[in-house]
C-alpha cells in the first residue's frame, strides 16, 4: 500500500496499479526495456493489474515475461471496460497509467491518473483526464517509487 498525504487533496491509500499495455508499457507489442524490472519492484508497493485490448495479439508473451495474468478486454467499448475495472477495484485505491483514448475513462476514474507520452503518442482524451503527464513509462513508475514527486506535483 502507498499512503499519500497531498495538501489540499487529502490522504490517499493506494493499493492497486492499473496499466494499459500498447503505447504504455509496450510498443508494437514489445515490452519497453526496463518495464519488467520496475514492475518487479512495484509489486512490493501495489497490486499490479494489466488491462489490454491485446491489439498485437502478443499479450501471452508479455504476461509470461512479467509473471502476471492480464485482463484482455472484449472488442468494443474498451474505455468503458477499463473504467469499470478501476471502479470494481475501488477507484479511490487506484493509480492508473495509460495514453490512448480507451484509457481516458480509467485515468479519470482512478484516484491518480498518469498519462505517458509514447512513440504511439498521447491522445487528447487521455491527456485531459489525467492528473499527471510524464514523458515515458519509466518516469511514471519512478513517481510511484518516489511518492514525494507526486505530492509535489499535485499539492494545492
Amino acid at each position: 500500500m502507498l499512503k499519500l498525504e497531498i495538501p489540499g487533496r487529502g490522504v490517499l491509500y493506494l493499493e492497486h496499479l492499473v496499466t494499459d499495455v500498447n503505447g504504455t508499457i509496450a510498443i508494437d507489442g514489445e515490452l519497453i526495456n526496463g518495464v519488467k524490472e520496475c514492475i518487479q519492484r512495484l509489486r512490493g508497493i501495489l497490486d499490479i493489474h494489466i488491462v489490454t485490448a491485446n491489439t498485437h495479439g502478443r499479450q501471452h508473451i508479455i504476461d509470461d515475461i512479467l509473471l502476471v495474468k492480464s485482463t484482455i478486454l472484449k472488442p468494443g467499448n474498451e474505455a468503458y471496460q477499463k473504467a469499470e475495472y478501476v471502479n470494481d477495484l475501488g477507484c479511490d485505491k487506484v493509480i492508473a497509467i495509460g495514453q490512448g483514448v480507451n484509457d481516458a475513462g480509467m485515468l479519470e476514474t482512478a484516484a491518480i491518473g498518469i498519462s505517458v507520452i509514447s512513440k504511439e503518442g498521447l491522445s487528447f482524451e487521455a491527456l485531459k483526464n489525467s492528473d499527471l503527464i510524464v514523458p515515458d513509462i519509466l518516469t511514471a513508475f519512478a513517481l510511484i517509487e518516489n511518492p514525494k514527486r507526486i505530492i509535489a506535483s499535485l499539492r494545492k
